[in-house]
Parts: C-alpha cells; sequence; structure tokens
C-alpha cells in the first residue's frame, strides 16, 4: 500500500499546492494522502475570532476541492475539517474517497486551560465508539486524532480489527517531539500495526507565547521503529507498508493471541 502525508501550515481559503501535490502523489502511485490538523481551516485559536457562517463557507470551499481531487485522481484523501450544523462547530476528520465522503467526529477533545477545544467545539461528550474503519485492496486503515492516542479506552476499540495501518492526523506543538515520538511508537508496537502520524509545520502567535508547530510527521512499523520521518518544512512523504508485515508481528508477538487465550478462560 503506497500512502503519503502532506505536511503544510494552514491553507485558509487556496488551494493551489493541494492541486500540485496531489498531482504529484498521483504520479507516485499514492492511494491514501493524509493531512495534519488545522490545515483545511486555521488553528482553533484563530477559529475563535472567525463568524461561524466564514467557517462554513471555508470548509465547503475545501471539501469540494479534496472531492474533485479524489474523484479526478482516484485517491482517497484524510483530512481534519471543521463541520458546521444548525449553528454549531464540529471538530472531525474527513475521508474524501472517489465515490463518497464520510466523516468522523472526534471523540476526546482537549481541555486544557490554555487549549480547551473540548469547550469551544460542539462534540458531544458519549461513550467511546470505535475509530473510523475503511479497507482499500484488503489493507485496513482506522482514523484516529493524535490527542486520542493517549487513551487506552480508545485503542480497546480497536483490539479486534486486525488494523493494519492508523491514520494519525495531529497539530503538536511545544517541543514535544521526543515525547510523541515515543508515544506513537509504543502505540506501534503493543497493537502491531503500522501509524502513519501528519503533523501541520508554522506557528501561531498569542500575547503570551508562540505555538510552534514543529513537523515531525512520520511513519512507525508494526515492530514499533520509525522508517520514515520529516523535519519542520513544507514536504511530502510518500511511504510504502505491506499488509504481511503487519500480520508478521501479530503472530511473532503474540500480544493478541495471549489476550484472546485470557478471554475464553472468563
Amino acid at each position: 500500500m503506497r500512502a503519503a502525508v502532506l505536511q503544510l501550515n494552514a491553507q485558509g481559503t487556496s488551494s493551489t499546492k493541494l492541486y500540485n501535490y496531489v498531482r504529484i502523489a498521483h504520479k507516485q502511485g499514492v492511494k491514501v494522502l493524509l493531512l495534519g490538523e488545522y490545515i483545511l481551516n486555521p488553528f482553533f485559536k484563530e477559529l475563535q475570532s472567525m463568524s461561524q457562517a466564514m467557517i462554513k463557507e471555508q470548509s465547503h470551499q475545501q471539501s469540494e476541492v479534496l472531492k474533485e481531487l479524489s474523484t479526478t485522481y482516484n485517491m482517497t484523501i484524510v483530512a481534519p475539517l471543521i463541520i458546521e450544523k444548525k449553528k454549531k462547530l464540529y471538530k472531525t476528520i474527513a475521508k474524501f474517497a472517489p465515490s463518497s465522503t464520510s466523516y468522523y467526529q472526534q471523540q476526546i477533545l482537549i481541555n486544557y486551560n490554555h487549549w480547551n477545544e473540548e469547550k469551544f467545539f460542539d462534540n458531544e461528550v458519549k461513550a467511546l465508539e470505535s475509530p473510523f474503519i475503511f479497507n482499500i485492496h484488503g489493507f485496513k486503515f482506522a482514523i484516529m486524532n493524535g490527542f486520542e492516542l493517549h487513551f487506552d479506552e480508545v485503542f480497546s476499540r480497536l483490539s479486534s480489527k486486525n488494523i493494519d495501518c492508523i491514520l494519525l492526523p495531529s497539530v503538536s506543538t511545544f517541543d514535544s517531539f521526543e515525547r510523541w515520538k515515543s508515544l506513537i511508537c509504543s502505540r506501534a508496537f503493543t497493537h502491531n500495526c503500522y501509524i502513519l502520524r501528519a503533523n501541520r509545520i508554522g506557528e501561531y502567535k498569542d500575547k503570551d507565547e508562540t505555538w510552534q508547530f514543529y513537523g515531525d510527521s512520520l511513519l512507525a512499523s508494526p515492530n514499533g521503529e520509525v522508517l520514515e520521518h520529516l523535519g519542520n518544512r513544507e514536504e511530502l512523504m510518500i511511504v510504502d507498508m505491506e499488509h504481511s508485515q503487519a500480520v508478521q508481528a501479530r503472530r511473532f508477538w503474540g500480544f493478541k493471541e495471549a489476550i484472546n487465550k485470557r478471554n475464553i478462560i472468563s
């Protein structure tokens, strides 16, 4: 399975770079393209000063562009997107496929004093469900928001799904790259699947500090190793993944088998 990460800054209403990079990815045989958080929309701190009508129009424009690109180039594009419905804003991850569009509503949002998405957005707080799952040519993907990677309970919803790759859009900042790299590799190893992480670049400045988004998009293997990664610049990273590698890792380490034995006993 050939996939790609497009590491960008926020694009506003512009779509020129999206067109150019999708054409390049198509020529390289990419089937799935992943974007980081707050690329199609501004960072949520900036959204706070925008009207809902403006946010809705911007999201609509970007959706139409990605629908067209997906259909034209027969490519699945996964990208976080803010959706407005009945005067409420929802933080989602959109999957644009050639014949359909689907949305995964983020289940757990950041709720810290300095970064409170849970308060700003209208995503429902409810019992956890499985992250969004889809299949391309026998290769099984799951879509999970970066912040959700921290929670064992989210992963428990995937334990029986035999996922080959988790697509992980993120918006990590504040020099946290070593912690994120360790967390991603640990999750990839304990669940024996690839994790393809897309992190945005650029910065946001408020009166107190600068939020520097550092990139470092990466691919972790089912054995918990970093296979590919980017720096802190605008780049397209193309990666190849094998279903057989995920299967071999699950069989070799036997984590799932050990749990299944005990589930039968109980």
